[in-house]
């Protein structure tokens, strides 16, 4: 069983997670050991977040990963103006900035500010390696994480809607980039702090989440149907 399976991942469930589910079923189907089956993705999404998980089945599409990871991608974003989060989301702790509303211009301005190639320093709770170690591993520890701005190329931010506190925004961005501190530094643009409430991936390079499959309209009856062969990427 070999081919490309787009999977529209539910909150709350790591990356692994939906691996650990999709090699099971594939293991039911080939007769197999789960260990003995080759299923990886091609960039996580946070748990909090949902949308386009990009799943890779067979050795033959494994080893292609790398090339799979550098694609540009698409997010619709939710992010709450007036406060900061300690993991830049919702499951952090939250800190008031202030209660200044920015008006309509102000969040246009802001959005298009970050467009472009831009110098961006990835959050504390991130899967980036500081002394061999995880982030995100040193920041639950309480360990001071001290993370170096990197270039990544953000090529359009449009907003779809702005009801404060709340901002609403697809972002069209390169590999690489995160959303928790481009939402970050919006905040801090405007003065008002913020942190993304929500996060949805709609499409990764050419795969979009309208073909992608719900985690339980996966089986072994319909697996096979979709998975994605002979594709050029």
């Amino acid at each position: 069983m070999q081919g490309i399976l787009l999977v529209d991942k539910p909150k709350e469930w790591t990356s692994f997670d939906v691996v650990n589910y999709v090699r099971r079923i594939v293991a039911e189907v080939e007769d197999k050991k789960p260990k003995n089956c080759k299923v990886g993705h091609t960039g996580t999404l946070d748990p909090l977040a949902t949308g386009l998980l990009v799943l890779l089945v067979g050795k033959e599409y494994t080893r292609r990963a790398t090339e799979l990871t550098k694609l540009d991608k698409t997010y619709e974003v939710t992010m709450k103006l007036g406060q900061t989060s300690s993991t830049g989301d919702e499951e952090g702790e939250k800190t008031v900035v202030s209660d200044t509303v920015p008006d309509k211009t102000a969040i246009l301005e802001a959005l298009a500010a970050f467009q472009g190639q831009i110098m961006q320093v990835p959050p504390a709770f991130s899967a980036m390696k500081v002394g061999g170690q995880r982030a995100y591993k040193l920041a639950r520890e309480g360990k001071s994480v001290a993370l170096e701005a990197r270039p990544v190329m953000m090529y359009k931010n449009t907003l779809t809607s702005y009801e404060y506190p709340y901002v609403q925004f697809t972002s069209e961005v390169g590999s690489g980039t995160y959303i928790r501190s481009l939402v970050e530094d919006v905040g801090k643009r405007l003065g008002t702090g913020a942190y993304m409430s929500d996060l949805r991936r709609t499409k990764v390079g050419q795969f979009s989440i309208d073909h992608a499959v719900q985690k339980e309209d996966l089986n072994r009856d319909t697996l096979a149907s979709r998975l994605l062969t002979d594709m050029h990427f």
